[in-house]
């Protein structure tokens, strides 16, 4: 169910923390996640993380770690980041074991679990599938196995509306600044109401590649053209002064058809698509 505890199993040697949960072998897709005991608050009840200036975590920072052969580099800034992908979220079988920090796992908590964002950090995570958005405290290293890019809690997800499918695609961005004056501006803008607001859904493409020069971008979509992937085009944006031709697929409905695509690029040697917006 939880594809990043894989990563738990080898924290000894790696020296991210002490997390002391059993190794799981993790599958492509993993099955959501069994059905928690009764929650003490209702989610929707529950206020999202507010962002605060902490210093850098003693656990969980190692320039690099590997896992399952796959060398990941932790992140000096999160200043700016911002990341498209699929969530997953994580629960009853890690209640109380202790993350990447040293801190408990509390799955009725607002936290989250990231593979390079420096540790403790805060994000703002949208449901790019429907509209809704949460903001958590990252304070664990996962998940670790497919296109997965963020493991949410209980809560979070719960809130995000994601329980029943396990998964969902989403935009994680970071709302941590260098300075305080920043920080509290962005706990202001964070504040929860009372209910999550649900907005429009945007489109949602898989993005093979992108290219200063036309043909190539064109020279890829021929090749992908013909195949299972779907519909593929080129986009043409400025950006920043500059013209790139942006190869996507799509659009994508739901977290199977963007796996299933994802997948197939990689069988086809491409192995940097992410999720894009249209």
């Amino acid at each position: 169910m939880n594809p990043r505890r894989a990563f738990a199993g080898l924290a000894a040697t790696i020296a991210l923390s002490g997390c002391l949960s059993t190794p799981q072998q993790p599958s492509t897709l993993p099955a959501p996640p069994p059905a928690p005991i009764t929650p003490p608050l209702a989610p929707d009840t529950v206020p999202d993380a507010t962002p605060r200036v902490e210093p850098r975590a003693r656990n969980g920072n190692p320039p690099f770690y590997d896992v399952l052969g796959k060398r990941y580099f932790v992140l000096s800034s999160n200043a700016g980041y911002v990341e498209r992908g699929v969530a997953s979220w994580y629960g009853p079988g890690f209640h109380k074991i202790r993350t990447s920090t040293g801190e408990l796992y509390d799955m009725y908590g607002m936290t989250a679990a990231h593979k390079t964002l420096p540790l403790p950090v805060y994000v703002r995570v949208t449901n790019l599938q429907n509209g809704r958005s949460v903001v958590v405290r990252v304070n664990d290293r996962g998940p670790f196995v497919g296109n997965r890019i963020i493991d949410l809690s209980y809560t979070a997800a719960a809130k995000l509306d994601m329980l029943r499918n396990g998964t969902a695609m989403v935009e994680v961005r970071s709302l941590d600044s260098p300075t305080s004056a920043s920080v509290t501006a962005d706990a202001n803008a964070a504040a929860p109401a009372a209910a999550p607001a649900v907005i429009a859904a945007p489109t949602l493409f898989v993005q093979a590649g992108a290219f200063s020069d036309p043909a190539n971008a064109e020279r890829l979509a021929e090749k992908l053209r013909g195949h299972s992937y779907g519909n593929v085009f080129v986009r043409d944006d400025q950006i920043a002064g500059r013209r790139m031709y942006r190869v996507r697929i799509g659009p994508v409905p739901d977290v199977a058809d963007f796996d299933r695509v994802v997948a197939a690029l990689e069988r086809a040697g491409i192995n940097d698509a992410h999720l894009a917006l249209d």
